[in-house]
C-alpha cells in the first residue's frame, strides 16, 4: 500500500484508542502510514510495525509521564496528539452521583490538561506541533441530563483557548474538535439514546481528524464544529 508522504515518518498519539473515534481514527492514520502510539487502560503494552499499544490512564499523572517517555523512546519525537479519551453520565444534576461527576472531570478535563501538559512541553522544546482535543457539542451548548459531562467539555474548551493562547506563538496549534452525537460504543451503557443511525459516524469524524492533521501550512484551525445532517440530536 503506498502511503501518505504527509504522514509517513510522523509519530501520532491517540488516547482513548480502544475504541469509538479512537480506535476508527488509528485504523485510518494507520493505513496513512503514520508511527502511532495509542493509550488505553485496556492495553498491554504491545509493539506490532509502526504502532505501539500502551497501557494509560489519563487521569493519573504517573500514567501519563510513563506513557509519554515511552513514546518518545520508541519513535524520538511526537508531531501530533489527539485527546480522544472520554466518559460520559447522563442524568440530571439532583439525580447524579458525585463519584460520577468527579469521574467525568478526572477523564474528559484533567486527563487532556496532563497528556497536554506532558506532551505540549515536548512539542514547545521542538517549536511545532499539534493538539487535537475532542470537545463535544456539550462543551458549547447546555443540553439536560449533562450536568458532569458539559461541566467536563466546556472546562476542556476553555483549556483549549488558553492552550492557544500560550502556545501559538510558539510553533504549537491546539484545535478545538467538537462534535454532535457520534454513533459510537460511546452509547453502549447508556439507556435512553437517540437514533444511531442518524448520528455522524466514527469514520467521518475520523476523516475530519485526518483532514486538520494535513491541513495546508500558513494557518491554524483554532476551532471546528461537525453535526450530523439533522442537528444536534
Amino acid at each position: 500500500m503506498e502511503h501518505n508522504s504527509r504522514l509517513s515518518g510522523k509519530t501520532i498519539v491517540i488516547t482513548g484508542a480502544s475504541k469509538g473515534i479512537g480506535h476508527e481514527t488509528a485504523l485510518l492514520l494507520e493505513k496513512e502510514g503514520a508511527n502511532l502510539v495509542l493509550g488505553s487502560r485496556s492495553y498491554q503494552e504491545e509493539r506490532r510495525g509502526n504502532v505501539l499499544e500502551l497501557p494509560l490512564d489519563v487521569s493519573d499523572e504517573q500514567s501519563v509521564r510513563d506513557f509519554v517517555r515511552k513514546a518518545i523512546g520508541q519513535f524520538g519525537s511526537i508531531d501530533v496528539l489527539i485527546n480522544s479519551a472520554g466518559v460520559g453520565v447522563f442524568e440530571s444534576i439532583l439525580d447524579s452521583s458525585v463519584e460520577a461527576f468527579d469521574q467525568m472531570i478526572s477523564t474528559n478535563l484533567r486527563g487532556a490538561y496532563l497528556t497536554s501538559k506532558y506532551i505540549g512541553k515536548h512539542m514547545l522544546e521542538k517549536k511545532r506541533g499539534h493538539i487535537l482535543n475532542l470537545v463535544s457539542v456539550a462543551g458549547t451548548t447546555a443540553l439536560p441530563g449533562c450536568g458532569g459531562y458539559s461541566a467536563s467539555k466546556f472546562g476542556l474548551l476553555g483549556l483549549t483557548k488558553v492552550m492557544q493562547a500560550e502556545w501559538r506563538q510558539h510553533g504549537v496549534q491546539v484545535t478545538a474538535v467538537i462534535p454532535g452525537a457520534v454513533s459510537s460504543s460511546f452509547w453502549e451503557k447508556i439507556e435512553l439514546k437517540p437514533d444511531l443511525e442518524a448520528m455522524i459516524p466514527t469514520k467521518t469524524v475520523a476523516n475530519h481528524l485526518l483532514a486538520l492533521i494535513t491541513q495546508p501550512v500558513g494557518a491554524y484551525v483554532d476551532e471546528i464544529t461537525i453535526m450530523p445532517p439533522l442537528g444536534i440530536l
